[in-house]
């Protein structure tokens, strides 16, 4: 019978339903339900790389960085390009100084999904750090665009690391 099941696509289907009720608890700040969900998810599906990079990003928004990293480098042996895991590692290095492994993980999550604000943030923010403010500035004008297009109120925000980038370069 479980063969019959699996060729219906009925623990994908109810796995989906999981990973939604999970998005949104996680949505409303219910990281404990959102944990609760994604489990249950990844207990019918456990090789979808996005669910655990998913609950990944649940843990890192709930301050568990343990759980969230192993969730991140889980997600990406299964899928080496899975946009959230390098998102997510990519926070934990930012937080953690670790710049050269912070530009490596930004990189590979704008190569995954390119145009992505957030991701274009931070990887202006890790040129920064390393002291390139020209790749910096690059970076940040294209986040500034992609966040006007969304109307995303963090356009102001990189409009401000704009400037700053622009009197930086200007004093080199």
């Amino acid at each position: 019978m479980a063969k019959f099941s699996q060729r219906l696509g009925l623990p994908r289907y109810e796995a989906d339903e999981y990973y939604k009720l999970a998005l949104s608890a996680f949505q409303k700040g219910l990281f404990d339900p959102a944990i609760e969900n994604m489990n249950h998810a990844l207990d019918l599906l456990p090789s979808r790389s996005e669910y655990l990079a998913m609950r990944g990003f649940i843990y890192l928004q709930d301050g568990i960085e343990d759980k969230a990293k192993a969730d991140f480098e889980s997600s990406l042996k299964q899928h080496n390009f899975e946009m959230l895991a390098h998102y997510g590692l990519g926070m934990i290095s930012y937080k953690n100084k670790r710049w050269e492994e912070t530009l490596a993980h930004f990189e590979a999550a704008a190569a995954a999904v390119p145009n992505r604000p957030e991701t274009l943030y931070y990887l202006a923010l890790a040129h920064h750090r390393l002291k390139n403010n020209a790749a910096a500035l690059r970076f940040m004008q294209q986040a500034v665009e992609f966040f006007d297009k969304a109307g995303d109120k963090r356009k102001a925000d990189a409009g401000r690391w704009v400037k700053e980038f622009e009197r930086l370069l200007e004093k080199e």
